[in-house]
C-alpha cells in the first residue's frame, strides 16, 4: 500500500504536465477562431483613428484601442451613445 501511494505521488506532476501539454493542443485552435472573429470585427467597425493605428502600429495596438473603445461605450447610457453609421 505504501509502494502504490509513493508511485502515485511520483507520478502525478507527470500526469498533470501531460494533461496540460494536451489542454494546450486543444485550447490553440480555439483561441485562433477567436482572434479571427475579433480581427473581423475589427475590420467591420474600426473607426479611421483605429484603422490608422492599425496601419501604423499593427494589429495589437489597434485591436487595443478598438477593445479599449468598446468598453466604454458599454459604460455610457444608451442614450448619451453616438450613433456611428
Amino acid at each position: 500500500m505504501i509502494t502504490m501511494t509513493g508511485l502515485l505521488v511520483l507520478a502525478f506532476p507527470f500526469v498533470l504536465l501531460a494533461f496540460m501539454l494536451f489542454m494546450n493542443r486543444v485550447e490553440q485552435p480555439l483561441t485562433r477562431v477567436a482572434v479571427e472573429r475579433e480581427i473581423e470585427q475589427f475590420l467591420d467597425d474600426a473607426n479611421p483613428e483605429e484603422l490608422d493605428t492599425f496601419v501604423r502600429e499593427g494589429t495589437e495596438s489597434a485591436l487595443t484601442r478598438f477593445r479599449q473603445r468598446l468598453s466604454l461605450r458599454r459604460l455610457l447610457p444608451p442614450g448619451t451613445r453616438k450613433r456611428s453609421r
